[in-house]
């Protein structure tokens, strides 16, 4: 009988499965120690967007997190589109991952003898903030009681599964019934959100934070279009006063393009609603999805007969 990957599929030690069936072992430090790096490159339409600079990134955490899960590049570009051909979702959320593995002697605490392993999972499409929040302008809460892990103790330019100060983040969201977060340094700067890079737009000038933020592959897309549509770029220190003072804010996330922001706190932007460079560049990113210059095709499975 053949196996239902309507979910999803993963890609672990060597064979593709549906996505509930694929486990690690519970001493595996990825679930131990959340000693994990990680990327995620968007499929939409049938084919992978950016994937040589995700798969660029992807190489350069694992370096940072001293890794080597025994796999060239090509072989995990390869398991990438055998995985997502497998699973036939022409529009996916698809993630690679290295995780440093249970230790190969019972019980050790050295990193170095762990035994770093890759695997990749693909569902359908996610977004980060629901289509309709995007279209209304996200509520965000920036709180003042919160903070993003410092850069100095997890490096954020290495994707990575240290969430606890973004769930404790969330929870405050939710409980105020905004729509998500975005956290400050303990310097009083406007780092990044779950999955998410900020922007503030004041003037013709777009700036986005430089610390405490991962270098987002659709961050760099929304620079890209901002820059061919006029608009002046600055990647640096981003104080709170300033993210407030600015006349439009927008996020960019793989999961979802660029996100207009409608409010932060109780301040409120374009009249509470998604201003007009938000809504403008939101519809250039989607543009830029389906050029070819920038999608590697995938060469899906044909239906069974």
């Amino acid at each position: 009988m053949s196996k239902d990957f309507s979910d999803g599929a993963a890609w672990i030690r060597g064979s593709i499965v549906p996505i509930a069936e694929a486990t690690i072992g519970v001493t595996d430090w990825a679930l131990t120690h959340s000693d994990v790096t990680y990327d995620v490159v968007p499929v939409w339409e049938g084919a992978f967007f950016r994937l040589p600079d995700y798969l660029d990134r992807f190489e350069h955490s694992m370096q940072a997190c001293r890794m080597d899960v025994g796999l060239s590049r090509a072989e995990i570009e390869a398991a990438l589109h055998d995985m997502v051909a497998r699973s036939g979702l022409r529009a996916s959320y698809c993630a690679l991952v290295a995780a440093r593995g249970a230790p190969i002697i019972p019980g050790s605490r050295d990193p170095r003898e762990c035994a770093n392993h890759f695997y990749a999972w693909c569902v359908p499409y996610v977004h980060v903030l629901k289509p309709e929040v995007a279209e209304a302008g996200a509520r965000l809460l920036l709180p003042d009681d919160i903070h993003r892990i410092p850069d100095d103790s997890v490096n954020p330019r290495a994707k990575n599964y240290h969430w606890g100060d973004f769930t404790q983040g969330l929870f405050a969201a939710k409980d105020q019934g905004l729509d998500n977060v975005v956290l400050s340094d303990h310097a009083g700067n406007v780092t990044e959100g779950p999955g998410f890079n900020i922007f503030a737009l004041k003037g013709d000038t777009v700036v986005t934070p430089d610390r405490g933020v991962l270098e987002g592959i659709t961050r760099r897309t929304v620079l890209e279009l901002a820059r061919e549509a006029g608009l002046k770029t600055e990647i640096r220190a981003l104080p709170i006063a300033e993210l407030l003072q600015a006349d439009e804010v927008f996020l960019s996330t793989s999961g979802g393009g660029v996100i207009p922001v409608s409010q932060i706190n109780e301040r409120t932007f374009s009249n509470g609603r998604p201003g007009p460079t938000a809504t403008r560049l939101r519809a250039s990113y989607f543009d830029r999805l389906t050029d070819p210059t920038y999608r590697t095709e995938i060469a899906y499975e044909p239906a069974p007969a």
